[in-house]
């Protein structure tokens, strides 16, 4: 018997001014524990689609379902939905609202109605997590850029969620708090949680994802494997793609050995001399 996806979203449309859409008939289906990169060009529908899927935005179209049920956009319903599916916006200044980091995470947890001991529970793991004990009192503004993001995601981690979405997670930050996200991306997964991404970082996509949805001109071309997607040329193209230098190399290596690609190919550079030495051998 096949498992009720955590979320889905069947032939949902979205138009901003009734005229050109955002979303067009899109349908996809997110199960716990996966590990999904949205990938396409700016303009493409990633970020309309993560508003879709956390309420923020109401389909014009189409119907949303958790966990099988459908969202009437009532408030309760909407609540449940937002608690489930937690959203980290690409700048944190467009997600960040109170005053001191300590406030800000316990700001969701309010909301839900949960009382005083339960909130600040929920605010020391959410802190603990992030490692942002020793900024808790400090005003989130005056906070680096990383240290801004580490906020954005303890303020979704205290809302308990099942699913967390990401959009443009790295666009401003170096590589060392880079480097810390795909840290904490792993944390989280182990968790069990389920993670989406909307990301341009190919080579993040191909190493870290299970699956990839592939926008373009707000409709969804495919759903399929990040290997199925750099593997056809022709759907590249269409979404302005470009092949991971790891995925690229090894092709051409098996290429000028006239041997089939293998089940297996190298997804970082700590993989990739085993794979050179058995290609070489």
């Amino acid at each position: 018997m096949k498992a009720t996806p955590l979320l889905e979203l069947r032939q949902v449309s979205y138009s901003y001014d009734r005229v050109r859409p955002a979303l067009q008939d899109v349908s996809a289906a997110i199960c716990p524990g996966e590990r999904i990169v949205v990938l396409g060009n700016n303009g493409a529908g990633k970020s309309t689609f993560f508003l879709c899927c956390n309420g923020i935005l109401r389909p014009q179209k189409g119907t949303v379902y958790l966990e099988g049920k459908a969202i009437t956009y009532q408030k309760q319903q909407l609540l449940h939905l937002r608690e489930a599916v937690g959203l980290v916006f690409q700048d944190p200044d467009d997600q960040i609202l109170a005053s001191t980091v300590e406030a800000e995470i316990s700001f969701g947890p309010l909301n839900l109605g949960l009382d005083v001991p339960q909130v600040g529970r929920r605010v020391e793991e959410a802190l603990d997590a992030m490692d942002l004990q020793e900024h808790r009192a400090r005003p989130p503004h005056y906070l680096s850029g990383g240290e801004k993001k580490r906020v954005t995601i303890a303020d979704i981690l205290a809302m308990k969620p099942q699913l967390i979405l990401f959009d443009e997670p790295t666009s401003s930050l170096d590589p060392q708090n880079t480097a810390r996200f795909q840290q904490i991306l792993e944390e989280l997964s182990g968790r069990g949680m389920a993670l989406m991404v909307a990301t341009h970082d190919i080579e993040f996509a191909y190493a870290w994802a299970h699956r990839a949805l592939i926008f373009h001109q707000g409709r969804l071309l495919a759903d399929c494997s990040p290997r199925e997607v750099f593997s056809n040329e022709a759907l590249m193209e269409q979404a302005g793609l470009k092949k991971p230098i790891l995925y690229a190399v090894s092709q051409a290596i098996c290429a000028a050995k006239g041997v089939a690609l293998p089940d297996v190919l190298p997804k970082t550079i700590e993989e990739f001399p085993s794979f050179f030495k058995e290609m070489s051998e």
